[in-house]
């Protein structure tokens, strides 16, 4: 498996690493790297098939792609870093904090859920892209990604997001369905070992605040955060909160359930 990916922020920081969702790229977290590039030596990559990545040959699992976030820091040479992840990007990282432990430093966990069945929505989403692109799912998957405040608000953005998802390789966003369809971490997230906080949007109908309870609840330690007015894609509609957060979880600041 062969990722793109860039580095961006402090050379001499510590290392971060952002993981997008299912139909985004690295792109997704431009809102982020300004806001810890001073103090964070920031990796972001896509996943197969999404932005420079190629498509997979085959299928995928989140432990597949958990394994390829793996290569990519040892083609960096980095023995451990700390890793971020929305949604797709989220549930790759338990996989690796859970199957690699000392690769995972602190662990930012963002609507996201240990398990998003049932696994025949996520297979009929495939072949319905698999047919007709990802511009068939588009309109549904913006209103889930943003809030309809949001949308009205900010259409430049929500266009841009758009183009984005629609960029995705047929392929690519098929075989990450599939992977989501397989996969099911509702037992042995007590396993994880990395300091976590769970960042979830109160108004995200696809991964909602009780999913984000849920690894809150399963992972030793964990912390909910729950940011108000904000979708599927939180960083994107809080990122002031959303930034706050990072920097004060990742320098070792205590969360809290919700932000003010």
């Amino acid at each position: 498996m062969t990722l793109a990916y860039r580095i961006d922020g402090a050379e001499a920081g510590s290392t971060l690493v952002l993981s997008s969702s299912l139909g985004t790229t690295s792109a997704l977290w431009d809102g982020q790297v300004a806001a810890l590039g001073a103090e964070y030596r920031i990796v972001r990559y896509d996943h197969p098939g999404h932005g420079g990545s190629p498509a997979p040959d085959g299928p995928v699992t989140i432990e597949s792609l958990a394994t390829g976030v793996g290569d990519l820091l040892d083609r960096l040479e980095l023995a451990r870093a700390s890793f971020c992840g929305l949604s797709l990007g989220g549930m790759v990282g338990m996989a690796l904090a859970r199957d690699a432990p000392e690769r995972v430093h602190r662990l930012v966990l963002s609507s996201t859920a240990a398990y998003l069945g049932p696994p025949d929505g996520w297979h009929d989403r495939a072949r319905i892209v698999r047919n007709g692109g990802t511009a068939a799912i588009s309109e549904k998957v913006l209103e889930r990604w943003f809030t309809e405040r949001y949308r009205r608000e900010q259409p430049a953005r929500v266009a841009t997001f758009r183009e984005m998802l629609e960029a995705v390789s047929r392929d690519g966003y098929a075989a990450c369905c599939e992977a989501i369809a397989g996969w099911d971490a509702r037992v042995g997230l007590d396993v994880i070992r990395a300091r976590t906080i769970v960042i979830a949007g109160a108004e995200d109908v696809a991964t909602p605040p009780d999913d984000g309870a849920f690894l809150a609840d399963a992972i030793p330690d964990a912390e909910l955060l729950v940011l108000p007015e904000a979708a599927h894609l939180a960083n994107v509609g809080q990122p002031e909160l959303f930034n706050r957060a990072l920097l004060e979880f990742l320098s070792g600041s205590a969360g809290s359930e919700e932000a003010a």
